[in-house]
């Protein structure tokens, strides 16, 4: 998730489409959530490890 809303977020900016922008921006915020709670090996929707 942290890749694609990368991408998004960089096809946003230099395409100035700002929903791929906004989009891109909540992907990676998302994303970022997601790792940080896996990382402290918290468990997400019932499972401790996404595969």
């Amino acid at each position: 998730m942290l890749i694609v809303g990368l991408i998004l977020l960089l096809i946003g900016i230099f395409l100035h489409v700002p929903v791929l922008y906004t989009i891109g921006i909540i992907v990676l915020i998302v994303g970022a959530v997601l790792w940080i709670l896996g990382a402290v090996g918290r468990p997400i929707g019932g499972r401790k490890y996404w595969y």
